[in-house]
């Protein structure tokens, strides 16, 4: 018997651990090179783990939800080519680990994996190590990792510390337990459903939102999109995103900080010169962000152009990583449905989220009689620790008044002249 170790290899840029979603073999099945043997979910992606040599499966270890720190023991294959009792080892990262898909942020969820009751650890002495994911998680329980002795590498505190904890807590505070009835089903909240659980939950939790609803005539921007299409009918589908894009670029010149991220820990604001737009997306797995990198460079078929691409990269599961972060501010809509009025939640860590409602004609008042107009509510929200209520406000007003005079979004605003007046 000759049994190859492979570790879980580093899948991301530097990640500690890794979320397994799924096993796609079990303990006797035969596999080569080019097996798939497991799906992982880090911050960044969710990625496929490929058989390292060809053998019979022998151990796995973790189950679907476990989080695993990276270069702990991950499944064990005998491929029977040596003496008995020969053991070997893959510590570096699989040759073959392809991006599948990734999540930035909506709808909340709480997950609780079945963890057998035990007492709770004692805390390790001062500052405990986590990674980010797991110290904003335990701030969203109430938990304080610095109280929680890790189980992971030098005493990592992971997620499954995090759930030994609040189930101990939950316990000692005599939560009864849901009574099972007919038609009751228990679904563990795992991999990218977690995920959008715990960045939507960190997104509420840690940022105080601020919401700005306004209406926006979109008649003479209707008008005008319908006669691009009808004549350029060869061109990439033109829908009202290219020209929200186009228009929040033009509007964050003048207030460069709502196109920005905010560190929670460092307390550090960072604004950028480009506009990489987010925009959240449907898919059979949940709410995802791709990203539309540098639109201010971009015309509206470019614009156009993009979108399709990485919205279809996002619900077919062929994003790369590159497709799945760095925005700096996020576009969301709810399309038909729309609604008159929503809530978005930003996408952390930027500090601006503009969403789209649903179109369609009202009775518009123009100062002498009740005439009929293509309406569409602009449901917008802000970081307050960085968004004053009067900026936000005036930013919204700067991209009504680009929709309602599409005309505007084609021109390019003036370069700022030295003034040569004299007094």
């Amino acid at each position: 018997m000759n049994i190859h170790i492979l570790r879980l290899p580093d899948v991301g840029e530097g990640v500690a651990e890794a979320e397994l979603v799924a096993w796609h073999v079990v303990v006797g099945d035969t596999v080569t090179s080019d097996t798939v043997v497991a799906e992982v979910l880090t911050d960044k992606a969710t990625v496929e783990i490929y058989a390292p040599v060809a053998g019979t499966v022998a151990t796995l270890h973790g189950e679907a939800g476990d989080i695993l720190a990276i270069g702990s023991d991950f499944i064990a294959i005998d491929t029977d080519d040596s003496a008995p009792g020969t053991t070997t080892e893959t510590k570096a990262a699989v040759e073959r680990v392809e991006p599948i898909v990734a999540v930035e942020a909506q709808e909340i969820a709480v997950a609780l994996p079945e963890l057998e009751a035990s007492s709770l650890p004692p805390p390790a002495a001062g500052r405990a190590i986590a990674a980010p994911a797991v110290r904003e998680r335990a701030r969203t329980l109430g938990l304080s990792v610095d109280d929680i002795r890790g189980s992971g590498p030098d005493g990592r505190v992971t997620h499954n510390d995090l759930d030994r904890s609040f189930l101990h807590t939950a316990q000692a505070t005599s939560i009864p337990a849901t009574t099972s009835i007919p038609g009751t089903t228990t679904i563990p909240i795992i991999g990218l459903r977690r995920k959008i659980a715990d960045r939507v939950a960190t997104a509420s939790s840690r940022i105080p939102h601020i919401t700005y609803v306004d209406e926006v005539d979109m008649t003479q921007l209707e008008s005008l999109r319908r006669s691009l299409k009808s004549t350029f009918p060869d061109h990439p589908h033109l829908t009202v995103l290219p020209f929200l894009m186009r228009a929040i670029v033009l509007a964050v010149a003048d207030r460069p900080q709502i196109n920005g991220t905010f560190d929670d820990e460092e307390q550090v604001l960072t604004t950028y010169g480009a506009v990489h737009v987010g925009i959240a997306t449907q898919t059979a797995n949940g709410l995802i962000v791709p990203v539309i990198r540098n639109v201010q460079s971009m015309d509206l078929w470019q614009s156009a152009t993009e979108l399709e691409r990485v919205t279809n990269a996002a619900r077919t599961g062929t994003a790369t990583r590159d497709d799945l972060s760095g925005s700096t501010i996020t576009i969301t809509s709810l399309g038909a449905l729309g609604g008159l009025v929503t809530t978005p939640i930003i996408n952390h860590p930027e500090v601006a989220i503009v969403g789209i409602n649903k179109m369609q004609i009202r009775p518009f008042w123009d100062g002498t009689s009740f005439v009929p107009r293509t309406m569409m509510n602009l449901s917008s929200s802000f970081d307050h620790r960085i968004i004053d209520g009067w900026d936000a406000a005036n930013f919204i007003q700067h991209v009504k008044t680009l929709l309602e005079q599409p005309a505007l979004l084609t021109i390019a605003p003036p370069l700022q002249a030295a003034s040569t007046a004299t007094d």
